[in-house]
């Protein structure tokens, strides 16, 4: 790019049309005419007052010493204002580029996220759609990369347009704290207008300030303007309620009501939450749990050698257009397996498993009668009936076991009060030790009254 400093402006040339039959010339329009070095400028503008308000634009960056580009004719500072970007359409590239390199969650996660800031960051113009309309346009349309938008509808369209107009300049919000303001508190709430949890918060801002440092890297913003708010929500440690942690003998009442549940489900899915208790697998893990992955022998203790995970999500975040995706662990390379040693009861019920109901085309142990992994609503429905089944009235009110993910979570705390070393917990559960310390390491349901009882013996003792 050309730049030069010598500016020169002329008055601003009216354009008329004659009228005919002797009547006045008719005003039609107003040229502003400069140069910039040798190069001569000039641009058309329908009323004079528009007109003399860009030449007054012009005047004013010569009077600063601005820079003009030589191809254009306009000062550097207006072409750069003339080419930012607004939020939204930042907010579309960033999908656009990440989205290859997230998972299926991820994906979730960050679109849920960016529709929660973008109608926030807008400007007061009119025909805006209601707020659930505006939600269905990011989520369904423009929050998707292009060869998965399905064609919109009128009212989606109408939307996206409104939404391309009336986004905040990305610059916004570095010039003025108070969007980024607003955006946390929106992030800090529930679509229905109560306070979200903390956890969700800081989610949600993570990914938020992420989007920010994309455009810093990118030089679309200076500095992250998350830095300058002062906008905090209480610290949450991840620690897993105590209260929902149960004991062997109500974990295996759980196990067995799950196969009074329903003709099949319940029996398809016993060996699966069989799994998430004595293995300490993931939902996501059981789900994609092959034969070939199981070291099964007839006595003693057995091996699952975990490769490949199936995490439940919403089918336009998926590659496969499915509700599971097959990806490598968590927090793992691609490739990378977990050995999980799995105890001889469990290895009864996963042979048992086999001999009855078989696997998938592809080796999987759990899968619907089409060969599909479970949907994590029917799995929900399955749990809450057994819990019905096993539990007292009291405790079915309680959180005790209120998911099936507490079987993992109890699992963890079963080996941590045994006496396993936490490296070793770590490794079966996939998770490093710091967050398996701060995580999980609770005690499981009834586990005060032993320590209550050893107590009163010390002190009948002494």
């Amino acid at each position: 790019m050309n730049t030069s400093y010598k500016v020169k402006f002329w008055e601003i040339r009216t354009n008329t049309k004659p009228a005919g039959d002797g009547k006045k010339a008719r005003i039609v329009s107003h040229t502003v005419r400069w140069t910039v070095g040798a190069r001569e400028k000039s641009l058309t503008f329908k009323t004079k007052g528009l007109a003399e308000s860009f030449l007054s634009d012009l005047r004013q960056a010569a009077k600063n010493g601005e820079a003009f580009d030589e191809e254009s004719g306009l000062p550097l500072l207006k072409i750069k204002a003339k080419d930012a970007r607004t939020w939204y359409s930042f907010a579309v590239a960033y999908v656009q580029a990440f989205w290859p390199h997230a998972a299926a969650k991820s994906r979730e996660g960050m679109t849920d996220t960016l529709a929660y800031v973008t109608p926030i960051l807008t400007g007061d113009l009119p025909g805006r759609p209601d707020d659930e309309t505006i939600r269905r346009a990011l989520l369904k349309y423009s929050f998707l990369p292009e060869d998965r938008r399905p064609v919109p509808t009128p009212e989606i369209a109408q939307a996206v347009r409104w939404l391309e107009k009336a986004s905040l300049p990305l610059k916004a919000l570095e010039e003025e704290t108070k969007h980024t303001r607003a955006a946390l508190e929106g992030l800090s709430l529930r679509l229905d207008g109560k306070r979200a949890a903390t956890s969700t918060y800081r989610r949600k801002r993570a990914v938020f300030h992420h989007v920010l440092e994309y455009a810093v890297e990118l030089e679309e913003l200076s500095a992250n303007p998350l830095h300058k708010v002062k906008f905090r929500k209480a610290k949450v440690n991840g620690e897993v309620d105590r209260r929902s942690v149960i004991n062997p003998q109500q974990a295996r009442r759980l196990l067995v009501a799950v196969g009074y549940v329903g003709k099949t489900r319940g029996p398809m899915m016993a060996a699966m939450f069989a799994c998430m208790y004595f293995g300490g697998l993931r939902p996501g893990e059981a789900a994609g749990l092959r034969k070939k992955d199981c070291y099964l022998p007839e006595k003693g203790w057995g091996l699952l050698t975990l490769e490949k995970t199936r995490p439940e999500s919403i089918k336009r975040y998926t590659d496969s257009g499915e509700g599971h995706d097959e990806r490598g662990l968590k927090h793992r390379d691609e490739k990378e397996t977990r050995p999980v040693p799995i105890p001889p009861e469990l290895v009864e019920i996963l042979r048992r498993h086999i001999e009855q109901h078989g696997v998938s085309k592809d080796g999987r142990l759990f899968r619907t009668s089409t060969g599909k992994p479970f949907a994590g609503s029917t799995v929900s429905k399955v749990w809450h009936e057994a819990r019905a089944y096993a539990l007292t009235p009291d405790q079915v009110a309680s959180p005790l076991a209120a998911r099936p993910y507490d079987l993992r979570h109890a699992a963890v705390s079963l080996w941590l009060n045994a006496g396993v070393h936490a490296p070793e917990a770590a490794e079966r559960a996939g998770h490093g030790v710091d967050v398996l310390l701060r995580v999980y390491a609770k005690c499981i349901d009834g586990q005060r009254e032993v320590a209550n009882q050893r107590i009163l013996e010390a002190l009948d003792a002494a």
